[in-house]
């Protein structure tokens, strides 16, 4: 298996996972911190909200190296060794954000073509007491009581199997929300039919700036 040189596998391998109420782990310090500076400093100079795919983005120096080191199968095997699945035969859809809306953060469980999403915060600092903080919930009609709520700082990592009952959200946030999102999917034609309506919704999103 191939050495990770910005992933802190001994961090990752760390994070406990939970069971209840579906399975999911959070971990801190993933991103070994002679690494942030230059992830910081690289980091896509993205002007429009919401996701964005890796093929709409800019990529370059460490945070190039971070997005490759996620979407390898190195880092598939010792996240699916911990959930007692295979990713390394699944599909990788890697998605981007820098902006927030108020509209994002509203309670899902994802899609069935999904069986696995992982979230990377990447902000140095987060003041809102609630805003823009993941939560981990029991139904998809309340934002409390919730089991656990994930701050969106500097290396933290929050993956989840996907289920019926996956429920997560946060409250409305407005403002810069630094994150990189990798979904393992079931198949490569929905890999392809999720690029094809990321980059139908930015386009729309273009013409009418919502």
């Amino acid at each position: 298996m191939s050495a990770l040189s910005i992933l802190d596998l001994d961090a990752v391998r760390a994070a406990p996972v939970s069971r209840e109420p579906y399975a999911f782990t959070l971990g801190t310090n993933v991103l070994k911190p002679e690494s942030i500076d230059a992830i910081r400093a690289d980091f896509p100079d993205i002007a429009k909200p919401g996701y964005l795919t890796v093929d709409e983005v800019a990529l370059k120096g460490r945070f190039k190296a971070l997005i490759d080191e996620l979407e390898s199968d190195a880092f598939s095997a010792i996240l699916g060794e911990k959930f007692g699945i295979d990713l390394v035969a699944c599909p990788r859809l890697t998605t981007i954000m820098k902006r927030s809306q108020l509209k994002y953060g509203s309670i899902h469980t994802d899609g069935p073509s999904k069986v696995l999403t992982l979230l990377v915060y990447m902000n140095d600092a987060w003041s809102a007491p609630a805003a823009g903080r993941l939560r981990v919930l029991y139904d998809g009609k309340n934002y409390e009581p919730f089991a656990v709520e994930v701050p969106p700082t500097m290396g933290t990592m929050f993956a989840f199997l996907r289920a019926d009952n996956s429920w997560h959200g946060h409250e409305p946030f407005e403002g810069e929300r630094r994150v990189v999102q990798v979904a393992w999917l079931k198949d490569a034609s929905e890999l392809e039919r999720k690029k094809k309506r990321n980059r139908t919704a930015q386009f729309l999103k273009g013409i009418f700036g919502r």
